[in-house]
Order: C-alpha cells, then structure tokens, then sequence
C-alpha cells in the first residue's frame, strides 16, 4: 500500500484538487489527512484518470460550501478566497460562512475555474476491479410516470383501472398496501406510477431539487373541456421541462368532444399531434377501459424516445417519494431508486436520516431483498423522518453515515442563523446574475377576472430590456394559492396578483418557502413597479465611500477578549460597522470587518480624528505596532 499527497498529484497533473478529489472518489480509493492510500495498480489508474482530465472542466463540489472549503477545492490560500469576496464581490463573509451557491460561482470565475453543483461521492463498499477494457453496466429502465390534470376529471379512476388491471405479476390478493407508487407490467415493459396527490406535490418536489418524473399524463375530461387545474397543470409540467401526454378521459359519455379540448389546448400553447404539434392524445375511458392500453403503450414509447438510462451495479441512489411514522414499525419512507440496486441491510443516508434498512416492501406488501432502477420500495430503519424530495446515498459503515447527518445538521444550522437562503424579490433582483448575462423574471400572475389577466400579460409582454427576460410562468384567474407560491418556489420566481389576495395558507407557504407575494389594484402600478425593478437589474453602481485612517500604537493580550489593538484616530473617522484594509510596510495584510469598537471599556458607534480607541477585527488578531486602518465603507450610488 502506497501513500500520495493529493496536493503533489494536482501539481503533477496541473489540476486543483477538487479535480483530483474526483477522480479518487469515482475509482473508490482511501484518503486520509489529504493523502490516497492505495497499491501499484490503484495508482496506476488514478494517474491515466488524471492525464485524462480537462483542466478546464467543472469542479464538482457539494452546494452551500465555505470560504474554507473553497480554498481547500481550489488549491487556493484562504486569504485568496477571503480577497475575492470582500474587494470583488463586495460580500463579507469569513472563513466559516456559508456562501450562496451564485456566489461560489463568481468566486470560481474570477479564479479561472467554473463549478459543478453535486453531493459528495461516498465511496464503494469494495474496490473496484482493475478494468480489462471498456465495460458498461448501463442499460434501460422503466419510466417514471405521473398523472396530473384538474379534479373530477378521473384522475384517480384512470389510476385504479390501471392498477386493477396491470400490476406486476407477483401479487396475492390485490393490493395489500398503499406505498404512494407502483408498477404495471406489459408485454413492451415496466412503468412506474407516482401517486401523488396532485400537481402541488409534484412541484413541491420540484422545489427541493428532486426531479423524479420522466413523463406526465395530463387528464382531461372530454366532456368537460381544461379548466382551471388544468390550466395550473399545464403551467407546472412546462416549468419543469417534463414531456407530457394529454389523456382525453370519459369518452364512453354522449357528451364526450375531444375536438374541443385540441382546440382549447392550442389556446394554452400546447399543440397536439393532429394540430401539427408533439403534443401525444389519447382517448380513454377510466371506466370501460378503452383506450388505456394506448395510453400505456404511448408512455413506453415516449419512454423509448427519451432513452432512459441507469446502471443497476452503480452504487445505490434514490429519492424519498413519502415518509411517516408508523406506531409498529417506526419511521417508514416511500424510496424511489434512480441508479444501482438497493439492498436489504445496505446502511443508507438519507436527507438529515440515516439507519441500516432492515426490511423493503414492495408496492405489493411483499417484502423483497433488493430493488433496481425506477423501483418503488418502502423500508423500514432510519433515524428520523426523511422530507419528500431527499436524496438515499449508500455508505459503507453507519459511523461514517452519522459523521455524514451530522455535518448536514450543522450545515441546514448555519444557513438558517447565518446565511439563509434568499428568493428572489424585486428589491434585490440584481442579485440574479451578471450583467452579460440574459436573465428570467419568473412571474406567477393571478388577477380577478379574464379580462385582467390578458390585459396584465399583454403590457407584461411589452417589457424590452435586452438582457432581462420577463417570463409569465403561470397565469389565471383567481386567488393566489399555495400551489402558485410552490410554483413560484420551483422557478425562482414571484407571485404578482392583480384585485385578488393571496390565501391564508398561501400566505403562510410563502413565508416558509420565501417567495415574495405583491398584490397591485392599479394595473399600471403593477406594471411599472415590475419594469423598474428590471430596469434597475441592468447597472447596478457600488462605490468606496472613504471614512478615516488610524494607526494601532499599542497592542494589548486580555484574557477573554484575546488581543486588541489600541490605536489612535489620525484622520476622519471609523465606525463599528467600517469595513477596514490595514497596511503595513505599503503592503495590504488583512482585509475584513470590524469585530468591535471600543472607548476604553465602552462599546462605541464611531470615533472621529484626534481620539484614542481599542479595535477588534473579524477573524483576524495578527496586527502590529505601526500598521495603518483604512476605514470605508460600500454604498450604492445608482
């Protein structure tokens, strides 16, 4: 065995080490204290993994990240870091801060680098076999089905006849056990059915990163025509860049006219095949059954088109579909695999969750030893409940799956007190990206009557500003709801109403999910306050504003307080709230914030020229006799 600095290994290959990281993560090797433990051959492959590496590629490395995380995946110092943030980018932030993912992302520019947004590689349970040439484990998988559309127009109907008739052979009795999805089987294939309670649950997801839905059905009464929930579904399934098949249900009825909802489809720009469009229909009925057999033969085709892809010998990784906790059994989470096989006695992480699974239950109620690729399962072992949308990892021993939760916990802690994450809002849209960049707006617009909404769209669309893109997500008549704000939450963007209020359950889903809620009922007031807002996202000027220079004279070691710099006001003044820049020697040694100011033993809002007083900085306590406090401040100036 064999020991490799991961440091030397990036200098060899002129790579960072989050690049090096990667590539030592995806061949399962050891590390400890910075170094690859490995034989001949390991090293071996890492070396042709590493000369084979872009330098220009994306570093992958997990969201919500320190300064000091990133200097550790750069191969940077962390005063680089801690220079970029506070001179560049203008944001105070130390060591330990959690910083917005966009942030991160300029940190990684301006050093050359660009960034790949994904959990931690945990490694393999065993080493990988030195390959003997090209092999691969990837191969089809069921699509993953969910059927959406307004209510009473038979969505669950359709669900139950589907069930009824076509469930995975296997089964005594019927269904025993409702586990929120299940799998039908035909002579083409298997599909896996959520079953989600609507279109609020599927974008709830959405909103919290889990992209499980590889195809919606979108169910529609034929004698009843799209109404108001279709109309959201349509909305919800399009932001999501999900394809989709219209289901034109209750055709065995004398007023049944598919024609009619083709038509009223193209009013919502969704183009059916027959209108020259890509948009499938299919005629069925929930309660005789015709046409369901088209309508699944459909899925698997569209299944086919999209080339679904997994690999059953990868390591195992799913998503929580639902969890709860049941008096016999404990905490128990609907799981639906993505990639690998998830084993019976695998130790898994789970969100903020971890455990060894000690029983999976299919949607059956047949307990079962291991499940692939879009399989459904329900397992019994982890700690807490899990939240709909986390994501399973599999890790090789349940100390390493605590150290894991436990970082997470501190993690979610330190956002929530220290840097939580913020929505957009049209007070600080500019924040969206830079400048060069072409940007959305992303608007859920609700107004009272028809008349409104065509008329706030119309002037919406009116909006020209060359680099900002107003995007109308969603609009309709009515109250604002709580599935608008989740929309709102998936899309990164903002619910405007126009003479109507939002509800009260609204209200209080905003304020969780942190989207902004602004109701209008001058609809030149709604228009204008929006085209400022985009028109202030193009220019945004900051500037130094100077406020004095002092000189430390004296350095004094307490006991509780650690070291404070006495010093003495030579020019201006200096607040409590300066950002500061201290030479020494004509050179720049620290540049930060003020920790604390102080009038002998007083805390103090500012000191001007001529007085004397003690200064304490952020995270830094190695100045010295003679070095020179610039104190300034940002401020925005158009």
């Amino acid at each position: 065995m064999q020991q490799v600095s991961i440091a030397e290994l990036a200098e060899k290959h002129e790579l960072t080490p989050g690049h090096v990281n990667a590539a030592v993560a995806e061949l399962g090797l050891s590390v400890e204290a910075g170094e690859v433990h490995a034989d001949a051959d390991e090293l071996e492959l890492l070396a042709e993994a590493l000369a084979e590496t872009d330098s220009s590629s994306p570093i992958t490395i997990p969201p919500n990240r320190t300064a000091r995380d990133l200097a550790q995946a750069f191969g940077v110092k962390d005063k680089d870091i801690q220079k970029i943030l506070v001179t560049k980018l203008r944001v105070m932030a130390t060591l330990t801060t959690t910083l917005q993912n966009d942030v991160a992302e300029k940190v990684a520019e301006e050093l050359g680098w660009t960034i790949a947004w994904g959990e931690p590689v945990v490694k393999a349970k065993k080493k990988p076999a030195k390959p003997k040439g090209p092999v691969s484990t990837v191969t089809g998988r069921p699509p993953v089905v969910t059927i959406l559309g307004h209510v009473d127009h038979g969505k669950t109907s359709l669900l139950d006849y589907i069930r009824k008739e076509n469930v995975v052979k296997g089964e005594h009795g019927g269904i025993t056990q409702h586990i929120g999805a299940y799998q039908v089987e035909l002579p083409q294939g298997i599909i896996t059915f959520l079953d989600t309670p609507g279109h609020a649950a599927f974008t709830a997801m959405r909103a919290r990163g889990a992209h499980v839905t590889d195809i919606a059905v979108l169910v529609v009464a034929a004698d009843d025509g799209i109404m108001p929930q279709t109309i959201e579904a349509i909305s919800h399934v399009k932001n999501a860049g999900v394809p989709f098949i219209i289901a034109c249900n209750k055709m065995d009825l004398p007023t049944a006219n598919p024609d009619k909802i083709m038509q009223q489809l193209t009013e919502h720009e969704v183009v059916p095949e027959a209108y020259g469009g890509q948009v499938a229909t299919v005629n069925v009925s929930a309660h005789t059954g015709d046409g369901v057999d088209d309508l699944l033969e459909r899925i698997l085709l569209e299944a086919e088109v999209a080339e679904l892809k997994a690999d059953p010998k990868a390591p195992a990784e799913g998503v929580v579909i639902e969890a709860k906790i049941d008096k016999g059994r404990g905490v128990v989470a609907t799981i639906l695999v993505e990639q690998g096989t998830l084993k019976s006695g695998d130790i898994a992480v789970v969100g903020q969750a971890y455990g060894k699974i000690r029983t999976m239950t299919d949607h059956a109620g047949n307990q079962i030893k291991e499940a692939g690729p879009s399989t459904p399962v329900e397992l019994v072992g982890l700690s807490e409940v899990p939240e709909a949308g986390d994501r399973l990892e599999i890790v090789d021993k349940e100390r390493t799956a605590r150290q894991i939760t436990g970082d997470r916990h501190h993690q979610m802690k330190v956002a929530t007190l220290v840097a939580p994450k913020r929505k957009v809002t049209l007070r600080d849209i500019q924040g969206l990206g830079k400048e060069t960049e072409t940007r959305d707006l992303n608007l859920i617009v609700k107004a009272d009557v028809k008349g409104s909404v065509e008329a706030v769209r119309g002037l919406l669309d009116q909006i020209d500003i060359d680099t900002i893109d107003v995007r109308i997500v969603h609009a309709a008549v009515g109250p604002i709801t709580e599935s608008d704000v989740l929309l709102a939450s998936a899309a990164d963007g903002i619910c405007v109403g126009f003479n109507v209020k939002p509800e009260g359950q609204a209200k209080a889903k905003a304020e969780k999910e942190k989207v902004e809620i602004r109701t209008y009922n001058v609809i030149y007031e709604l228009v204008e306050e929006i085209e400022a807002a985009v028109k202030g996202l193009l220019q945004p000027k900051f500037e130094e504003e100077y406020h004095g220079k002092v000189e430390i004279r004296a350095v004094f070691k307490l006991t509780k307080a650690g070291k404070v710099a006495g010093s003495h006001v030579i020019d201006g003044k200096i607040t409590r709230n300066s950002l500061v820049r201290i030479t020494r020697d004509d050179e720049q040694v620290f540049a930060g914030q003020m920790h604390s100011l102080k009038n002998v033993k007083e805390d103090v809002r500012e000191m001007i020229a001529g007085q004397d007083c003690g200064l304490k900085f952020k995270d830094w306590e190695d100045f010295k006799v003679g070095d020179l406090v610039e104190a300034y401040e940002i401020v925005q100036v158009g």
